[in-house]
């Protein structure tokens, strides 16, 4: 623009093509958004299944034998996962599995999914009928923000998966998924500050021998209980021992003849039965079972203080890199891409018509107001007001979808894709359905009839 404006004009400078270029409607709407802070108002949970998470990877282009996703479920508070193979993410085995889950570590008060078939079908939300506390909430269409958590837990899975194969020379992943979830849970978070069987269970996790404080020359050479008992006792002796030489070159008590049969007869005298020590040990189970537990609970309490100290400098640092936004100003929201055309503008243009008390902003266009309400890292702020207060109809809400079908210059639909798994040749087919060709981002198949 500046080379053309030169040949015709004088004295057109960059700051005003510039501002002219902020009055451009389309230029706004086809520009491409800044990139995204993090969520507003980080989600918190407050004890332990108060929330948690579930979501698939696909893994369809690497596939096990018949295994070909992997079930991520998360606790929200403790970041404690569980991994499940799946052969299909039919809502059947997805259900099936869940099941498996709630009957080993209880069902939560709310299940956060992603908007995939899998979890919205009817099969799943009967679950609530098994448990009637059991809340189904879906995260926002195709906004894994809301997801984060797991998601972010999603990356680290195939990182490790990737690692546990090139190591074991193994290609079947689906082997390598329970030693990938002992691995996750006894492996450090920053975001609790704590593994997360530590802050599930109140302990650190005990993998056989190893973790013990015997010497490794020692273990190797122990085959039997009888053998381990005997090390431990001697163990346990020599600790005894040492105290109570340690006390006796600090007191540097005398000790005589008397004193020592004096001190004889006294242990003799002690009663020495097998109830009072099986009382003893009982005593001392209780003791540990009792500790444990408050341990568990001092360290959920502590991951929850964590939690919200790392939404705070997740906040502080959104909103240094996110100014709010005034009343009546100008925003681009972006459009996804299978809601808008190959030709369609990147964004929609709207304003601000009221921000809430948590922080998100409810937004109107010249088609109505957007039902969803959004956060400041969804949407980029247009330097100059293209839109006012009097073409928004208040009266009328639409969804995004909605808007951007209705500013399309074509359907409105950027793409269809499907997953068949014959040769698309019926109306099972959704790219045969809306009479459009597969392409590549279809299935894998090459025996397919619409192409």
């Amino acid at each position: 623009m500046i080379k053309e404006l030169g040949n015709k004009y004088k004295n057109i400078t960059r700051s005003d093509i510039e501002t002219f270029l902020h009055f451009c409607e389309p230029c706004q709407q086809k520009q491409k958004g800044s990139k995204k802070g993090v969520v507003v108002k980080p989600i918190i949970s407050p004890d332990f299944n108060s929330r948690c998470q579930v979501d698939l990877i696909d893994f369809q282009s690497h596939p096990d034998g018949k295994f070909k996703f992997i079930m991520v479920y998360q606790d929200h508070l403790t970041k404690f996962v569980v991994l499940k193979p799946l052969e299909f993410k039919r809502a059947e085995e997805v259900a099936y599995n869940i099941i498996d889950i709630f009957t080993l570590l209880g069902a939560p008060t709310i299940l956060q999914s992603d908007n995939g078939r899998e979890f919205s079908n009817q099969i799943v939300s009967n679950l609530r009928n098994m448990w009637p506390e059991l809340k189904i909430v879906h995260g926002k269409p195709r906004h894994s923000q809301s997801q984060g958590s797991v998601e972010r837990a999603n990356q680290d899975i195939e990182n490790m998966l990737t690692t546990w194969m090139q190591d074991e020379k193994n290609r079947h992943w689906s082997e390598g998924l329970r030693f990938i979830q002992l691995m996750k849970n006894r492996a450090y978070h920053s975001g609790i500050k704590m593994s997360p069987y530590e802050a599930l269970f109140g302990c650190k996790i005990k993998i056989g021998l190893n973790t013990s404080n015997l010497p490794h020359d020692v273990i190797s050479t122990i085959e039997n209980e009888e053998q381990l008992a005997e090390l431990i006792t001697e163990q346990s002796q020599k600790v005894e021992n040492e105290v109570s030489a340690d006390t006796e070159h600090i007191t540097e008590q005398p000790q005589n003849i008397e004193n020592e049969v004096t001190e004889t007869e006294k242990i003799t005298e002690q009663p020495q039965n097998i109830e009072n020590e099986a009382l003893h040990t009982e005593q001392q189970l209780a003791t540990t079972i009792k500790l444990n537990n408050e341990n568990a609970n001092i360290m959920r309490t502590r991951a929850k203080e964590n939690l919200e100290n790392q939404a705070k400098k997740m906040m502080a640092w959104s909103d240094k890199k996110l100014l709010p936004v005034a009343i009546h100003s100008t925003v681009r929201v972006p459009v996804p891409e299978v809601d808008k055309g190959r030709l369609d503008a990147r964004s929609i243009l709207a304003i601000v018509l009221e921000v809430t008390s948590d922080g998100f902003y409810r937004l109107g266009t010249r088609d109505g107001v957007l039902k969803q309400l959004y956060a400041r890292s969804q949407f980029t702020v247009c330097q100059k007001k293209l839109l006012q207060i009097d073409e928004v109809p208040i009266e009328t809400e639409v969804a995004l979808r909605t808007v951007a079908k209705e500013q399309s210059t074509g359907t409105g639909q950027g793409f269809f894709k499907c997953i068949c798994k014959t040769k698309c040749q019926n109306k099972k087919c959704i790219c045969l359905k809306n009479n459009v060709l597969c392409t590549s981002k279809c299935h894998f198949s090459t025996t397919c009839c619409n192409k």
